[in-house]
Parts: structure tokens; sequence; C-alpha cells
């Protein structure tokens, strides 16, 4: 079933990136996820003259939000749009940082149950003084299993739902790591719509990886300074960097007893942050050759070690990405890495079938049922109104103040302690007023509580918790309530939308 689709306006206008000549490395395909049916896009990375776009997100439980899979929808389309412009093969692969550590940030996901309640679930919290994990080594552990029922709980006798039930319970397994899980069912849902998902933890990328790790280690101090002056010169921009830097630390982490830690300036050498240990750069030369795994970079090497990596022409960002993303030319230079375009991804949302009937019931657009202040919830109130209601108590309010004034006039005239004792009345007399407009109001929406009901469900499908619905919802509650066609309806709409914003591209056919 598709959905109708509303997309966020974009703020700028991007141009199409400038082609580069690079090749895929084949030392790296034993990081790509693979999944069944997956030959044919493998074989496509390996055309002399293919390019990539990429993209990617933090792991998250049963695929996170939904702008994780419309992030990966957003590559696909941007590479079908520059493969036409180009006539050369464009490859999306997502990026799966599987090094993050910030369990907290991804340890829940939200979906609507098939009566459009909002649903919410969560792996039990890391300890405080717990080593930070890396999420390719964060186990889902037992707790994932209730979380499983919950979800296809939630859809009772949807038909739909099975198919996506059962995708995640092959993925989402006790014994699979957050980002293990969430790569291979990334891998299987993308695959269908030519998009790979690449393992950035993988010893294959880690090997690969570690000569520019251990070059932004030795040129830690230029690159500090570089770019607390880049953020310098942002700000007098009136731009906000992002990310902080200028704080003697590194671009690179350390995986120790402590999980993954900062390496960060200390004198003329390096130390991990949180554990405060000395680590000569010859130990970190010898842990890059035989410990690849353990070194990894922040977010402003990243798209960094994807350009040098991967034959990539663009990286479709959201919009914190693409904020942060502006502080990195120095990184770029000082690398010797040639940067890939910054594009970003598409944003909108899903209206479900009971949004829809809410909109054309109440007369109202999807801008009125977001927006703040509850007009709409007011509106439908005074539906259950008399007819002159709202102008009888306004004739009333009116009739107050206008009577009040002689009488305050005349309480001044006799004496003038009088005057706000007077005004005091005509206050108490509007507060009654406003007391008995609520009561009316109160026990209007009691006879209207079903189509408050309505309005409240419907704002929680597009605006879940006061958030953007792409931020909050998961990709796979939509898929168990709506089925697999709701996805080829957003990559086809995805495709469109860059078709049509793309400076130069060609038109959409």
């Amino acid at each position: 079933m598709s959905l109708p689709i509303v997309d966020t306006p974009l703020a700028t206008r991007p141009a199409l990136p400038p082609s580069r000549e690079a090749g895929w490395n084949p030392a790296l395909e034993p990081a790509l996820f693979r999944t069944a049916g997956d030959e044919a896009l493998v074989a496509r990375l390996r055309l002399p003259r293919a390019l990539v776009v990429t993209t990617g997100q933090q792991p998250g439980l049963f695929t996170g939000p939904s702008y994780a899979v419309s992030k990966a929808l957003s590559a696909r389309a941007l590479s079908l749009v520059l493969e036409r412009a180009w006539a050369r093969p464009v490859v999306p692969v997502y990026w799966i940082p599987g090094d993050d550590h910030d369990l907290h940030e991804v340890a829940a996901v939200s979906w609507l149950n098939g009566e459009g309640g909002l649903v919410s679930a969560a792996l039990p919290p890391r300890a405080p003084e717990a080593p930070l994990t890396p999420l390719w080594r964060e186990r889902l552990g037992q707790p994932v299993l209730p979380l499983l029922d919950a979800f296809e709980q939630s859809f009772p006798v949807a038909a739909t739902a099975s198919g996506t039930v059962e995708w995640l319970r092959r993925h989402y397994q006790p014994d699979a790591s957050l980002a293990g899980a969430y790569g291979a069912a990334l891998a299987e849902l993308l695959a269908p719509f030519g998009i790979l998902c690449l393992d950035s933890s993988h010893p294959a990328v880690k090997q690969a990886a570690a000569p520019l790790l251990l070059q932004a280690l030795e040129r830690v101090a230029g690159l500090d300074s570089a770019l607390a002056a880049r953020a310098q010169q942002l700000t007098r921009e009136g731009r906000d960097p992002g990310v902080p830097v200028g704080e003697q630390a590194s671009l690179v982490f350390l995986d120790g007893p402590l999980g993954r830690d900062r390496l960060v300036q200390d004198g003329a050498g390096l130390m991990t942050r949180r554990s405060r240990t000395p680590v000569p750069l010859t130990e970190l030369e010898r842990i890059a050759a035989a410990e690849p795994t353990r070194l990894s970079g922040n977010v402003l090497l990243r798209p960094v070690l994807e350009s040098a990596l991967l034959p990539t022409v663009a990286y479709v960002a959201g919009p914190g990405e693409l904020r942060y993303l502006a502080l990195t030319p120095p990184v770029y230079q000082q690398l010797g890495v040639t940067a890939q375009a910054p594009v970003p991804r598409w944003s909108g949302l899903l209206v479900e079938p009971r949004v829809t009937r809410v909109l054309e019931k109440y007369g109202c657009s999807i801008a009125e049922l977001i927006a703040e202040g509850a007009e709409l919830e007011a509106r439908i109130t005074r539906q259950a109104y008399p007819d002159g209601t709202d102008a009888a108590f306004a004739g009333l309010r009116g009739a107050i103040e206008r009577g009040y004034e002689p009488v305050i006039r005349a309480a001044a005239g006799v004496d003038p302690t009088l005057e706000r004792p007077a005004a005091a009345a005509r206050a108490q007399a509007l507060h009654g007023l406003d007391a008995l407009a609520r009561k009316l109001a109160q026990h209007a929406r009691k006879r209207e509580s079903t189509e408050l009901g309505q309005v409240a469900r419907a704002r929680t499908s597009v605006r879940p918790e006061g958030k953007p619905q792409e931020r909050v919802l998961s990709m796979a509650g939509f898929l168990a309530r709506y089925g697999p066609e709701l996805l080829g309806a957003l990559a086809a709409h995805i495709e469109s939308w860059y078709a049509r914003v793309l400076e130069g591209a060609p038109a959409s056919t």
C-alpha cells in the first residue's frame, strides 16, 4: 500500500557534484553485508568507471528512525540521477558506522501500533561506569527478544506485518551485535533497490584506513589548530560549526580497557582522554599493523575516510551533518584527500489514511495539524457550541470593559484611592467570564472527544512527541502496517524529487 508523501522544502539547491576518476578496491569486498541477490550489485562496483554515492547513519534498534532508510533511498536516487547525467555506473553505498559507541542514542525505537498509538521499546541502559563499547561489539543479548515480541504484538490483525516481523527476527538476535544486526537488516531491505551496505568496522576497511588514521595522528597539532581557525571563521559568518574543536584532541579513537577512548595531545605525544594513558606513536603504528580494528575516526574524519577508500563523488547528509561537514576542508587538505560533494538528504513525512481523513473532515492542512497552540482542537471544540456563542461571549466581554470605564472614573473622582478597587472589580468580572468560557470548553471537549481523539492520533502520526516523524518513528513500523510496496513508492518519490531539485539534472522520466 502506498501513502501520500509530503516533502520538506529544501533550504538550498545543491549543484551536481564534479566527477572523479577512481576505482573500487576489491580488498574491501569482505566488508560488504552480503544478502541474497546482490551479486549483480557487487559486479557493478567492479566496473572500471564505477563511482559511488555514500551515506550512513548510526546503527539503531529495528533500523532506528525512518530517516535512516530514507537516507539510503536518497543515495540511491542521487546515484540514478548522476548515472543518467554522466552515462557511467554510480552505486549507492550505505556506510555502517559500527565504531559509534553512543548506545544511549540508539538503544530505543518507536513505532505506531495497529490502532495508531505510539509504542516505544529500548534495550537496557549501559551502566555509567561501563566501557564505551563500540556498537560492533555491543551484543543485543536476551533483552531484545521481548522487544521483538512487543513489536509483533502491536499488529495483531495486520496481514502485512508477518514479513516485517520475520525480517527483524532474522537479524536482531541475542548473539548479534547492534551494528551487525542493523547492517544485515538494512542490506536485505535495501538490496532490491540497488543499495549496498558496507561494514566500516570490518578488518578489511580498518586495514585500508590505518595509514590515513596514522597520518591524522602525526598531524594532530596542525589539524587541531586548522579546525579551530575554521570554526572561528564559521562562527563569524553566523554559522554553527556543529561539533567542538580546538581542544587538543585528535580525530582518532583507540579502543581500550574503557572502550572507545579519544586520543588527545599530551605534550609532544598522545594519550587517551578517559584513561589518561600515554600511547607513543610507535605503539599506535604497531596497533595499526596488528590490531587495526582498535582504531577509528571521529565524525569529522569519517567522510574523509569514505572519500579516501571509495570512489566517492557525493555524500548524502542530514542537516546536522551538513553543519559539521563545513568544518572539514582543512582535514581533506592536510590529509591529501579529494573531497566529495555534500548533498542534502530527502526529508518529508508519510501521510497515513487516518491523517488524510482528519484533514478532509476538518478542512485543514498538514501545516495546521502540526502547528503549535492546538488551534485545530479549539476550532473543533467550538463546533459543539450553539450558534452565536462566541459572539455572545465577545459581546459580554466588551460590555464589561466598556461598562466599567465610567464606574472607574466616577470612583476615582470621588476618591483616588477607589480607582484600584474599581479596576479590580472589573478584572474579577472578566476573570469570572473567562472561567465560564473554560468550563464551557471543557464540557464541549467531552462532547467532541471522539473527534479530538482522531486529531490526537493523526498528530501522533505526523508529529510524534512533538518531533518530526522521520526522527521518531521506525520505518519497520510503517512496513508492518502497509507492506513492502510502501518502500517502492517512497523510493520512486525520492528519485523524482532529486531529479527536480538538482541543478542541471535531466528531467524525470
